[in-house]
């Protein structure tokens, strides 16, 4: 029987935590379905792209950006195409990606591109959502892998898992606690998506 394969885009901008838990997913044989990978990011001193190529094998690019660069994204479509990463068998994760896509660039791969983010949105987005919660007094938050949508942090939910929040919790140890989840539904976000279970019904996600 002939498997649609999903070619798959990692974007980065740092480390590359979520990208490393992915790849070695894929190594590992636990997300069946990919076909291309190609890892971007747009910093050329990201820690994540020694790591894709020498760990992992995994193709890189480096396409440096300005806040309003629009040939930024004109350039990204071009890498996309090398790698047959499209609109209709491409699949684009975010993972620590510093930079906001543009309306047209996320209208092009309208549900076709994930994010996760460090709290249970709608609840602390944008940055330092960990400090955000440490602020609220909150006892529990979280993560969200969401599908991208013109706002930030604002798509459709994929999956969320909480993380309880403790009195002595710091920033960085409650990062640290939701990052371990984050790996966690943002590979099985993956799965579901090349699995062909996720439908987007206005701003929900259902699970078929």
């Amino acid at each position: 029987m002939f498997v649609e394969l999903i070619n798959l885009a990692i974007m980065i901008s740092g480390r590359g935590s979520n990208m490393k838990a992915i790849l070695e997913s894929i190594k590992r044989g636990n997300v069946a379905g990919i076909g291309n990978v190609l890892v971007i990011s747009n910093k050329q001193d990201a820690l994540g792209l020694e790591i894709a190529e020498n760990e992992y094998g995994v193709k890189t690019t480096t396409l440096l950006s300005n806040k309003n660069d629009k040939p930024f994204e004109s350039r990204l479509i071009n890498e996309l195409k090398k790698d047959n990463i499209g609109p209709h068998n491409g699949l684009i994760c975010l993972a620590g990606f510093m930079k906001i896509l543009s309306p047209s660039f996320v209208e092009l791969y309208k549900h076709r591109i994930m994010n996760v983010h460090p709290s249970l949105l709608p609840s602390f987005k944008g940055l330092h959502a960990q400090k955000q919660a440490l602020l609220a007094g909150v006892k529990v938050t979280g993560c969200t892998v969401h599908f991208v949508d013109n706002g930030v942090d604002t798509g459709p939910i994929i999956l969320q898992h909480p993380v309880r929040v403790y009195d002595n919790d710091d920033e960085l140890s409650l990062s640290e606690r939701i990052l371990l989840k984050e790996h966690e539904i943002y590979i099985k976000a993956i799965k579901l998506f090349t699995q062909k279970q996720l439908l987007v019904v206005e701003n929900r996600v259902i699970q078929i």
